[in-house]
């Protein structure tokens, strides 16, 4: 269902942009945000004037300490970004309908899937883009980059809903968690730096390509398994 849709705000500067946001939740059928780390006061009086009809919203948002916390339960996340410079970003962006469609298909069957945002200054690092599957990027003019933040949530969700209204997806087995496929990420890690298929300079971007891959796969917990099954057994023969 629509609700299963969470957004979340990375270090978020302004709590007018936090009470916007709120505001627009509800204004899409959205129903759940989480602050990491908010760099001002999410219930500031700018805040809860913002928000008009979403002041419930804003005052149910869960605060978390950082973007593991906020992507634990979450079994599809996407990240949004202006910038999409550097292999680690070209990598993961895509058409904003096209992931729209994507994010309508999880929820259709069932999965939890997150939005996150960056702050208003610097947006999402190259670390934070990379503990998601999927990166969106609203193609502005070029004389006039940045969007504020709230306009981004606007525009994301819509294409969000409009998708949501108009999907037929079947429902499917649900992937892994978030929580589940970082234990497997860093496991594949270990294992392929063990054997030096991830050395030098070139191992960090290829290890994102690697979480890239399996992400879009959307694995179940029986097919995370059998990829711990993988990193083990070559962490065994390498020692043995």
């Amino acid at each position: 269902m629509l609700a299963n849709c969470r957004i979340v705000l990375v270090r978020t500067e302004s709590p007018g942009n936090i009470g916007s946001v709120a505001r627009v939740l509800g204004n899409m059928g959205l129903e759940r945000l989480t602050l990491v780390a908010p760099a001002c006061d999410p219930l500031d009086v700018r805040a809860v004037q913002m928000a008009t009809h979403g002041e419930a919203i804003l005052r149910a948002a869960d605060i978390v300490e950082n973007l593991d916390h906020a992507l634990a339960d979450a079994h599809h996340a996407v990240a949004t970004s202006a910038n999409i410079g550097g292999l680690f970003r070209k990598q993961t962006v895509g058409p904003l309908n096209f992931v729209a469609r994507t994010i309508a298909d999880c929820l259709r069957g069932g999965q939890q899937v997150v939005l996150v945002f960056g702050p208003e200054s610097t947006g999402l690092t190259s670390a934070e883009v990379s503990c998601c599957q999927e990166l969106i990027h609203i193609p502005t003019s070029d004389s006039h980059l940045s969007l504020n933040l709230a306009q981004a949530v606007a525009i994301c969700t819509y294409e969000v809903r409009k998708a949501w209204l108009g999907s037929d997806a079947s429902p499917r087995e649900l992937p892994a968690t978030l929580a589940e496929q970082e234990r497997l990420f860093a496991h594949l890690q270990e294992a392929f730096e063990a054997i030096h298929f991830l050395y030098g300079e070139k191992a960090e971007p290829l290890m994102h390509g690697i979480r890239h891959l399996l992400g879009k796969a959307e694995l179940t917990e029986m097919e995370t398994k059998l990829l711990h099954g993988l990193a083990r057994q070559i962490l065994w023969f390498k020692d043995r």
